[in-house]
């Protein structure tokens, strides 16, 4: 369905054709078409969709919407919203939203609702407890199926998922998981205890949810449990979150990798002022550092002076390193992310960019000689550029593999070691090798 279809519908009041149309849409879609109508018209859509289906299409919005939404919306009818949310997604809203509209959506939520709401927040903004939600199946282990599955009939509606249940004991110790499936195809008067996996992977309330997140990439989880100190079960957080999450941190790799303040709100969302003081910052880092390439120049203005076509190659020297450093880093960060590159590997890691920098460094220098062979007819040059090249090329591999490494070990975000600060390093040294070696081979 276009979104100018629904303007015309309704435009011309056709609000239960709209209705049946909209109850045939994923609310994912639905939520897509909101963000672009206007206030009036969303108010309208919003209202004509059913409360389970408003309730899902809200979590989906855009957050400068859901803001005018709540704003706009009757106690009564944001109180149907709120009920269709689960708990990690009511925390995150009151998070994201500005302090004038926490009252209101405070006033619709129980009194119990509201105590899980402040403990759940209490957790740090990083940890497991922050992304957790405390709706799940907790079972007995001695349950039959048949009362399991009575169980799950009674509060499955308002759980997160069902497919993954959890075995507790009276003190609410994590005892064991039973998945759906085992549930379903086991006699009735089979007892959960004999069914239950006893070997659990749980995570605790304060462990980092970075780590959270490389744990369901690493056992193909949809969910997985959050135990406090005394292995109590207090929540759970599912596949879902783990996605948002691991988006997260992978924009927040790519803004620090391009020397960008990480940044929350969306491209749209963030004012001006805002992404020129999330950018400036590092770029005047760069800029300054990057005095001390011209400084090094100025150094050897002899040499530029008796063979003024060596300044011609600067900017194929620095490129070429800030390139290679580029690749490096950027495969060493990725592979720290994914846990693929561990720090004991660090001397395998930087014999492999070895050879492959002098095999790297090699190729261009040919490539190159034979440029300056045919433009230049001098040789003297060609061996000057192929050198430099490959030693170019050698350290700025060294550079982009052993700064990520080195930032991890500190216990530092490796992205922050990524292009912008490897380049700004690389065309330091790139110029020293370049102009040492034209005036060891040229007697300048």
């Amino acid at each position: 369905m276009e979104i100018e279809e629904v303007k015309e519908l309704l435009e011309n009041k056709k609000f239960n054709e709209l209705k049946n149309k909209l109850s045939e849409m994923k609310c994912a879609d639905i939520s897509t078409i909101l963000d672009e109508l206007d206030k009036e018209s969303v108010i309208k859509v919003f209202r004509i969709l059913s409360k389970e289906k408003a309730g899902m299409t809200f979590s989906y919005m855009e957050s400068d919407m859901r803001e005018k939404l709540i704003q706009d919306l009757t106690d009564a009818e944001l109180k149907n919203v709120m009920d269709e949310l689960f708990m990690d997604d009511t925390v995150d809203l009151i998070e994201e939203m500005p302090s004038n509209i926490v009252p209101k959506i405070l006033k619709v939520i129980s009194k119990e609702d509201r105590k899980t709401i402040n403990e759940l927040l209490k957790y740090p903004e990083d940890s497991a407890g922050s992304i957790m939600t405390t709706e799940f199946i907790d079972l007995k282990e001695t349950m039959t199926v048949e009362q399991a599955l009575q169980r799950i009939r009674k509060i499955g509606l308002d759980s997160e998922t069902i497919y993954t249940c959890y075995v507790l004991s009276e003190n609410r110790i994590l005892q064991g998981i039973i998945n759906i499936k085992d549930i379903l195809l086991s006699k009735k008067e089979k007892i959960i205890k004999d069914l239950m996996e006893t070997n659990i992977i749980s995570v605790t309330t304060e462990e980092d949810k970075e780590e959270v997140a490389k744990k369901f990439d690493k056992y193909d989880f949809y969910a997985l449990p959050v135990v406090d100190k005394e292995n109590r079960l207090v929540g759970i957080i599912t596949i879902d979150d783990a996605i948002n999450v691991m988006q997260d941190e992978v924009t927040e790799d790519f803004e620090k990798m391009a020397a960008i303040q990480p940044n929350e709100d969306g491209y749209f969302e963030t004012s001006v002022f805002k992404h020129a003081k999330n950018r400036i910052v590092w770029l005047l880092v760069l800029m300054l550092s990057s005095a001390f390439t011209g400084s090094i120049i100025t150094q050897y203005e002899e040499a530029f002076a008796a063979v003024p076509l060596l300044v011609a190659f600067i900017p194929m020297i620095m490129g070429t390193g800030g390139n290679c450093g580029s690749q490096s880093s950027t495969l060493i960060i990725r592979g720290l992310a994914t846990d693929e590159i561990e720090m004991k590997d660090i001397l395998k890691v930087l014999w492999k960019e070895i050879r492959v920098s002098i095999l790297v460094g090699i190729a261009l220098a040919i490539v190159n000689g034979i440029r300056i062979m045919i433009q230049y007819q001098n040789i003297q040059l060609a061996i000057v550029l192929g050198i430099t090249l490959i030693a170019t090329v050698t350290v700025s591999k060294i550079l982009g593999c052993l700064l990520p490494m080195t930032a991890k070990k500190l216990k530092l975000d490796p992205a922050i070691m990524a292009a912008p600060l490897i380049t700004t390093l690389v065309d330091v040294c790139s110029i020293l090798l370049y102009f040492q070696v034209a005036t060891s081979i040229m007697g300048l």
